[in-house]
């Protein structure tokens, strides 16, 4: 069983900035692919960014938040962060981290094994 708490959420202007943390438990997390995906109220969950295991090599960003998100890990502390910069008011919506435990670095929620509860980030104009 694997726990990730997400936190960092809150409500910030337009072209503000948010870092975004989930807390996994369990000895092996950097054996886990992470990756983080947003749902908006009224539409379908999508995927944000993702990271590959370990050295986290390999990172794949949804088009819509390339160069303005950045996701990375930090494995001594069983924690994978988002770091979002020139937020839009479209970036609102409840924003959850999950983990693949078979390693595989991918963008569909139907890989991911477990879920955060999500953290709300909210972006006025």
């Amino acid at each position: 069983q694997v726990q990730l708490v997400e936190s960092g959420g809150g409500l910030v202007q337009a072209g503000g900035s948010l870092r975004l943390s989930c807390a996994a438990s369990g000895r092996t997390f950097s054996s886990y692919a992470m990756g983080w995906f947003r749902q908006a109220p009224g539409k379908e969950r999508e995927f944000v960014a993702a990271i590959s295991r370990r050295s986290g090599a390999n990172i794949y960003y949804a088009d819509s938040v390339k160069g303005r998100f950045t996701i990375s890990r930090d494995n001594a502390k069983n924690t994978v962060y988002l770091q979002m910069n020139s937020l839009k008011p479209e970036d609102t919506a409840v924003y959850y981290c999950a983990a693949d435990l078979s390693g595989v670095t991918g963008s569909s929620a139907r890989e991911y094994d477990y879920w955060g509860q999500g953290a709300q980030v909210t972006v006025s104009s």
